[in-house]
């Protein structure tokens, strides 16, 4: 069955910087949207245009076929999904579960299980592309998961995002995530230290960034965060302490698998420092903070 916004009403929990905007596109398509969150006050938007509130993550549960979360932490996730009055035992049999939080594939994998259990259909679907990509729907959706639950989903994923791809069963979405903050982390730091160069030799950054943004250093952290580097705008598109805790799933992921991921290890010992000087909820591109 295909979901649609006749026989689909979307519970969302966790409206934060990205759920927020992600959200606002589902109502925006049509679909009847129930929404948690722990401060009431994000969601006043969605409200405002729409959305139901709801009081506890059971009652998301319980009103919904299609629930999908975007939360903080892999314990937020957990408590969300498998705590006594979480989604997994409160939705009704048939319905889909969708994580969109970037987790621990360990906890997506247990998570699949309690589901299938009780004959619900669960998704790990972690994203890629910052708040900017929340914003205009072009984000990139890794998932991992069933197929045929993947397809049926597919029409609401599309509403989010641009790249969507089943990578794998359960756990295989976040895999893929970790993939992407291991290339990420690597790729911030050359983006600061590129910054911070070209500052202290005295060259025009702007100038220095049309150059070398369109050829082979370009990407997408020198194309969207450079420019909110040289104005000095170091706030959230992706949270200084989420990256820190991505990279450590991730770090502890390449270990069991008998990888040295020296890059990210770097990258991370430097992130924590940042933190440390009170930057957690600066944006990942606030990196340059230390090299400046």
């Amino acid at each position: 069955m295909v979901l649609t916004p006749q026989n689909t009403t979307i519970g969302f929990i966790g409206t934060g910087v990205m759920g927020a905007s992600m959200a606002g596109h589902l109502l925006a398509a049509g679909y009847p949207l129930r929404v948690h969150t722990r401060t009431k006050s994000k969601a006043e938007k969605l409200l405002a245009a729409g959305a139901a509130w709801e009081d506890s993550v059971a009652a998301v549960a319980k009103a919904a076929n299609v629930i999908i979360t975007m939360v903080g932490f892999p314990n937020d996730v957990e408590q969300v999904y498998l705590g006594r009055d979480g989604i997994v035992a409160n939705a009704a049999p048939g319905a889909y579960l969708i994580d969109m939080t970037t987790s621990k594939p360990s906890l997506a994998r247990q998570i699949h299980e309690a589901a299938k259990a009780r004959g619900l259909h669960a998704l790990d679907a972690p994203v890629s592309g910052g708040d900017i990509g929340a914003r205009n729907a072009t984000l990139s959706i890794m998932v991992g998961g069933g197929a045929q639950a993947f397809e049926a989903v597919k029409p609401i994923l599309e509403k989010m995002g641009k790249n969507i791809v089943l990578q794998g069963g359960a756990g295989a979405g976040q895999h893929t995530k970790m993939c992407n903050q291991v290339a990420i982390a690597g790729m911030m730091m050359g983006v600061c230290e590129a910054m911070a160069y070209a500052k202290k030799s005295g060259l025009d950054p702007q100038t220095v960034l049309k150059s070398i943004s369109g050829g082979a250093a370009g990407s997408w952290a020198l194309t969207n965060l450079a420019p909110r580097i040289i104005a000095g705008d170091f706030a959230p598109g992706f949270f200084v302490k989420h990256f820190i805790k991505d990279m450590g799933i991730a770090i502890e992921e390449s270990r069991q698998m008998g990888l040295k991921p020296a890059g990210l290890e770097l990258a991370k010992s430097l992130y924590d420092r940042l933190a440390s000087q009170g930057g957690s909820d600066l944006g990942t591109h606030a990196l340059y903070k230390l090299y400046d």
